[in-house]
C-alpha cells in the first residue's frame, strides 16, 4: 500500500489542492490584528510540502496564473482606462524611477560582494520576481561569448540563485506590502478609510460585491393605497388616473387593481373608483406624496405579491438620442417601467427629468415583463442578468491576449515582450473595458470572477512553492547562505524607497500606491496580499500600469546588469 508521501508525489494534482486547502485554513487563522492572509499561508504550506519533491507541469501554473491576470483586469479594465487621463501617467513615471531603484540596488550590491554575471541575473530575477530577466540574461551571457570565464557555469548558477533569492523577493513582497506597508502609509484603518473614499469618488463600492448586503436605497417602489379621493366618486380609466397623477405632479403608473376583490392587470381601459385598491410603480421620489393624492397606503400583500424584471438595457436606438429622461419616460412603450439607475462611461448619472440621454448609457429598468421586453426592444439591447459566464469570450479573449504576449520585438538585440502571462492581463483590461461599452457579451457574474481571481492567483502560487523547494534548500548551500541575506536586501530596500516615494512625493491614495509598488515589482501575490488585507480590488488600479512597464523596464536593466558585471 503506498504511504501519503508516495500518492502526494504520483497524483501532483491531488499535492496542489491539499495545499491550497491548508493554505486558505491557515490564512485565515488570526492573532489579535494579524494574519498571514491565504497567499502568504499558500505559499508557506507549498514550500513545506515539497520538500519531498512533488513534480508540478509547467503548464498548470501557467493556465492559472493566465486565468487570474485575466480576472484582474477584466475587473478593473474599465476604471483604469478613466483613470490614464490623470493618475496614469504618473504612474508611468512612478514605474521608471521605481525600475530604476530595482537595478541599480541590485547592481550596487552585486558589485559590492563581487558577483558574476550568472549570480548577478540569478539575484536580480529572484530578488525583483521578475523571471523574464533569466532567459534574456542566460541568453546574454551566451552572446558574450569569450568575455565572460566558463559561460556555461555562469549559466548554471543563474536558477540556483533565482531560487534561492526569489522565496524571499515573493514572501519578502507579499508581507512588506501586505502587512507592514499599510502600517508605514498610516496604519491600517487610516488605509482603509482612505481606499473607501476613494471607492466612493469612482462609485465602487466593496460591500455591493457582497451578499450580505442590500442597499437601503430603493430607487423604485411599489407601493398600494386606497383610493379615497372626490375625484374617483365615479368611476375613472387607469389612463385618467394616471393624467390626474401626472397633473399633481407624480410620474408615477398604475400596475396592479384590485376592484370588488378580484385582482387585475391595470389595462388602460380598466376604471376603478373610490374604495379600490391600486399598485402604483415609480422613483421613490416620485411615489412618496401618492397617499395625499390617492388615499392612504394599504399593506396588500396579495396584491403586490407578483415578479418584475430588473434589467439592463444598453441605450443604442439612434433615433432617441438626444432625449431627455423625461421624454423617455413619457413614451407609450414605457408604460409601466421604471429607470433605475443610469450608468455612463463607467459612472453613475442622476436619473432626473433634463437629463440627456447618450450613446452607450446603460439604463436599469423595472417593471412586469411583458412591459420591459417592449420598452427594451426600443431603447436597445438588453444585458439580462445570468448565473452562466460567457466562457466562449473568456477563452477567446485569454487566447488573443496571450497570442499577443508571446510576441517578441527586437530593441536592437534586445527581445522585448509582455509575455503570455501580462497578455493575458493586456486582454482583461481590454475586454472588460469593451464589456463596459458594449454589456451584451462577455458575462462573467461576479462568483465566478471570484473563482478566477483567487483561485488562479493560489494555485499559481502553490506551483510556484513546489517547484523551488527543494532547489531553494541545494542553492542555499550551493551558492552560500549569504546570497538569501543580499537578496532580502535587495528587495527590501527598494519596496521601502516605493512606499516613500507613493506616499510622500506622487502623493498617492494609499490603496494606489501599495498597487503600484506590487506592479513595480512584477509581484502578483502581493497584490492579492493587498487586496485582501485591504478587502478592496482598488490596489489593482495601481497595478496594471506600473506591472505593465516594469515588466519591460526590470529586463532592461536585467542585460544591462549582465554587461556592467562581467
Amino acid at each position: 500500500m503506498n504511504n501519503i508521501t508516495d500518492i502526494l508525489r504520483e497524483y501532483p494534482a491531488i499535492t496542489i489542492f491539499l495545499t491550497v486547502g491548508i493554505g486558505f485554513f491557515i490564512g485565515k487563522l488570526r492573532y489579535k490584528t494579524f494574519s498571514l492572509g491565504s497567499v502568504t499561508a499558500v505559499l508557506l504550506v507549498s514550500i513545506l510540502v515539497g520538500q519531498i519533491g512533488v513534480p508540478v507541469s509547467g503548464p498548470i501554473k501557467t493556465v492559472f496564473f493566465m486565468m487570474f491576470l485575466f480576472s484582474i483586469g477584466y475587473s478593473v479594465g474599465p476604471t483604469f482606462f478613466r483613470s490614464l487621463k490623470g493618475m496614469g501617467l504618473k504612474q508611468v513615471l512612478f514605474a521608471v524611477i521605481m525600475s530604476m531603484m530595482c537595478g541599480g540596488v541590485t547592481l550596487v550590491l552585486a558589485i559590492l560582494f563581487r558577483y558574476g554575471p550568472g549570480v548577478t541575473v540569478g539575484l536580480f530575477s529572484g530578488s525583483q520576481t521578475c523571471s523574464s530577466v533569466i532567459g534574456v540574461g542566460s541568453e546574454t551571457i551566451q552572446r558574450l561569448g569569450d568575455l565572460i570565464s566558463d559561460p556555461k557555469a555562469q549559466q548554471a548558477l543563474i536558477p540556483v540563485c533565482y531560487a534561492v533569492t526569489y522565496i524571499y523577493g515573493t514572501l519578502g513582497t507579499v508581507i512588506i506590502l501586505g502587512s507592514l506597508g499599510p502600517k508605514l502609509l498610516g496604519g491600517l484603518d487610516k488605509v482603509k478609510a482612505q481606499t473607501r473614499e476613494l471607492e466612493q469618488s469612482l462609485n465602487m463600492n466593496e460591500w455591493e460585491n457582497d451578499p450580505a448586503f442590500i442597499n437601503a436605497l430603493r430607487e423604485v417602489s411599489f407601493r398600494a393605497y386606497t383610493i379615497d379621493n372626490p375625484y374617483f366618486d365615479q368611476p375613472r380609466s387607469i389612463a385618467e388616473t394616471e393624467r390626474f397623477l401626472h397633473d399633481n405632479g407624480m410620474e408615477v403608473s398604475v400596475d396592479r387593481v384590485r376592484s370588488n376583490g378580484r385582482i387585475e392587470e391595470a389595462k388602460r381601459d380598466l376604471n376603478v373608483a373610490n374604495g379600490d385598491v391600486i399598485v402604483l410603480c415609480g422613483r421613490y421620489e416620485q411615489i412618496i406624496n401618492d397617499g395625499f393624492v390617492i388615499g392612504p397606503e394599504t399593506a396588500d400583500e396579495e396584491l403586490l405579491h407578483y415578479p418584475v424584471e430588473r434589467v439592463p438595457v444598453l441605450f443604442a436606438n439612434k433615433s432617441l438620442y438626444g432625449i431627455t429622461v423625461e421624454e423617455l419616460s413619457g413614451k407609450d412603450f414605457m408604460h409601466g417601467v421604471t429607470i433605475r439607475s443610469i450608468t455612463r462611461r463607467g459612472e453613475n448619472v442622476d436619473v432626473s427629468p433634463d437629463v440627456v440621454l447618450q450613446k452607450g448609457d446603460n439604463l436599469v429598468v423595472i417593471g412586469q415583463s411583458v412591459n420591459v421586453k417592449k420598452a427594451s426592444a426600443e431603447i436597445g439591447h438588453v444585458d439580462r442578468p445570468t448565473l452562466s459566464s460567457d466562457l466562449m469570450f473568456v477563452g477567446l479573449a485569454i487566447a488573443i491576449g496571450g497570442i499577443i504576449g508571446a510576441l517578441t520585438f527586437m530593441i536592437g538585440s534586445i527581445p522585448l515582450s509582455f509575455g503570455t502571462s501580462g497578455g493575458a492581463l493586456v486582454a482583461g483590461l481590454v475586454f472588460g473595458w469593451l464589456r463596459s461599452k458594449r454589456p451584451v457579451f462577455g458575462n462573467i457574474p461576479r462568483p465566478a470572477l471570484w473563482i478566477m481571481n483567487n483561485l488562479g492567483l493560489n494555485v499559481f502560487i502553490a506551483c510556484i512553492g513546489l517547484e523551488s523547494a527543494q532547489s531553494f534548500v541545494s542553492g542555499l548551500v550551493s551558492v552560500g547562505p549569504m546570497l538569501f541575506v543580499v537578496g532580502v536586501v535587495a528587495t527590501t530596500l527598494p519596496l521601502l524607497f516605493g512606499l516613500w516615494l507613493g506616499h510622500k512625493v506622487f502623493k498617492f491614495n494609499p490603496a494606489i500606491t501599495l498597487g503600484c509598488c506590487a506592479g513595480t515589482r512584477t509581484c502578483t501575490a502581493s497584490l492579492g496580499a493587498v487586496q485582501d488585507t485591504l478587502g478592496s480590488t482598488l490596489p489593482a488600479m495601481g497595478y496594471t500600469v506600473t506591472y505593465a512597464v516594469a515588466n519591460i523596464l526590470l529586463v532592461i536593466w536585467g542585460l544591462l546588469a549582465v554587461i556592467l558585471v562581467h
